[in-house]
């Protein structure tokens, strides 16, 4: 299971990533599953999940990040645009759904173009998350034709922390790299 993840903010369609993965339709080892837009986020990554489970094929592409609330509320918090609680709220709610086995984490998580997103965004997939498991943290271009060669040669190696909820332990706790970086005026 491939999660694309693109430069839209997290929580809400990616149109850049449904581009991008939308050329998969048809291809014979490729299921493609693009959750309806008008769902929240975790609704989205929860019927990516039933779709994810039914697939007979080696490669199941979807674009519903199942941290992507976590994702946003840590942004939030660390960009001091969220509201005190939010972070963990959204912690509580993601980690009852893994419970309840209704969303889990995708094989690897595919980052289209990460180089422009937003500083503390690519901090949390490529430090927070690859810390977690650095081979299930894919950067690449924002190209269909990109997107296909990665699927033929995917890394392997640690898989995330089990159960999934470890990931999330502590989270509120790990700052974002800010050293070098240029500060807001």
């Amino acid at each position: 299971m491939v999660c694309v993840v693109g430069p839209d903010p997290a929580g809400s369609p990616d149109r850049v990533a449904r581009s991008v993965v939308a050329p998969l339709s048809g291809a014979a080892n490729v299921t493609l599953v693009l959750p309806d837009d008008s769902l929240s986020a975790s609704a989205r990554a929860a019927a990516a999940w039933r779709e994810c489970r039914s697939a007979a094929t080696p490669y199941v592409v979807h674009d519903a990040d199942p941290l992507a609330e976590v994702a946003a509320a840590w942004i939030a918090r660390y960009d001091e645009a969220g509201a005190a609680g939010d972070l963990e709220m959204a912690v509580t709610a993601a980690v009852s759904r893994f419970r309840r086995g209704e969303v889990d984490l995708p094989d690897s998580l595919v980052l289209l173009d990460p180089d422009g997103w937003p500083e503390t965004r690519r901090h949390w997939y490529l430090g927070v998350l690859a810390a977690a498991a650095p081979a299930r943290i894919v950067p690449i271009r924002a190209e269909a034709r990109e997107l296909r060669r990665t699927l033929r040669s995917l890394p392997t190696g640690r898989w995330w922390p089990e159960p999934a909820e470890r990931l999330l332990d502590g989270i509120d706790r790990v700052v974002p790299d800010k050293v070098g970086l240029p500060t807001r005026s």
